[in-house]
């Protein structure tokens, strides 16, 4: 198990490396309100094509994808990792449901889905106004029960772009926004009043207002770039994933970069006590203890 090491003693050793071209670590800037002094990026697991959609259950199992692979691997809090499930049905992004299943974005078919402990599937939506669904791709759920997901179009219709939202009552799919070019991640906060999006072309992550009806309105710019998956904390900072995991507040100014070996791809928090960071990063699946407790 590599370890990759952040503290002052290192430096020297650290920027020895990058002149000689054979650093194999990344940094972290030294002011990290949110990110444990000690703190280590550890690399957990690897082998993967292109893992995704990390999310912790109740009993602490860590699910994600590999989307390329069309799998859902399960890694056990002891750390033993396995296929959860075979095939996956093209699975994205992950989210834990109130019932403890687990809430699936799937790309063959293309649908949101629930899963069971057994890995058995249920169809929650597949369509929208009559039509198939894009491309889900990554969903967060709200204090109701609603389900916010982004559902892009990865051809040359502009206006099929879109975040949907599936009721609480699991019945009716709405419009929430198509105020986006190619929207990708999406978290919301706990009070259900604001809905972060990232914008996948634009490279640019807009904040949304959550209307009663669940209609999204008021868009605007929250951070000059995009990312591929969010998170959020108790303190109602927001994690963006891309080439590193950058952190902002709620008013969007930047407060912390976590340096990732690999494109960090999705991320969330997990462990008894909820302050260990796990990131799925392609080939492999990394952990940070941070300072702070994680909200999702």
């Amino acid at each position: 198990m590599k370890k990759y090491m952040f503290n002052e003693e290192k430096t020297f050793i650290a920027l020895l490396f990058l002149i000689m071209g054979c650093a194999t670590f990344p940094f972290l800037s030294k002011q990290q309100p949110v990110i444990s002094e000690d703190a280590q990026i550890i690399k957990i697991s690897d082998g993967y094509t292109w893992a995704e959609g990390p999310v912790e259950d109740r009993d602490g199992n860590l699910y994600f994808t590999d989307n390329r692979e069309n799998l859902i691997h399960r890694l056990k809090p002891g750390g033993t990792v396995s296929v959860f499930m075979r095939p996956a049905y093209r699975a994205n992004g992950l989210y834990l449901d109130r019932d403890g299943s687990i809430i699936a974005c799937t790309g063959d078919p293309k649908q949101v889905a629930s899963i069971d402990k057994n890995g058995d599937m249920t169809v929650l939506a597949d369509s929208f106004e009559g039509e198939p669904l894009n491309a889900p791709n990554d969903l967060w759920i709200d204090k109701k029960g609603g389900i916010y997901f982004t559902d892009p179009y990865w051809g040359k219709e502009k206006e099929r772009d879109r975040v949907l939202y599936l009721t609480p009552d699991r019945k009716k799919v709405i419009l929430a926004t198509k105020n986006m070019v190619k929207p990708n991640g999406v978290i919301g906060t706990p009070d259900g009043k604001r809905l972060y999006v990232s914008d996948w072309n634009e490279k640019k992550t807009y904040v949304f207002s959550i209307d009663n009806d669940g209609i999204l309105s008021d868009k605007k710019l929250f951070a000059p770039e995009g990312d591929d998956g969010m998170t959020m904390d108790v303190k109602g900072n927001v994690y963006l994933s891309g080439d590193d995991v950058t952190v902002y507040n709620p008013k969007g100014e930047k407060i912390a970069t976590i340096r990732v070996p690999e494109t960090a791809a999705n991320m969330c928090f997990g462990g008894k006590d909820k302050k260990t960071l796990f990131i799925t990063a392609r080939t492999s699946v990394y952990l940070i203890k941070m300072q702070v407790q994680g909200m999702y």
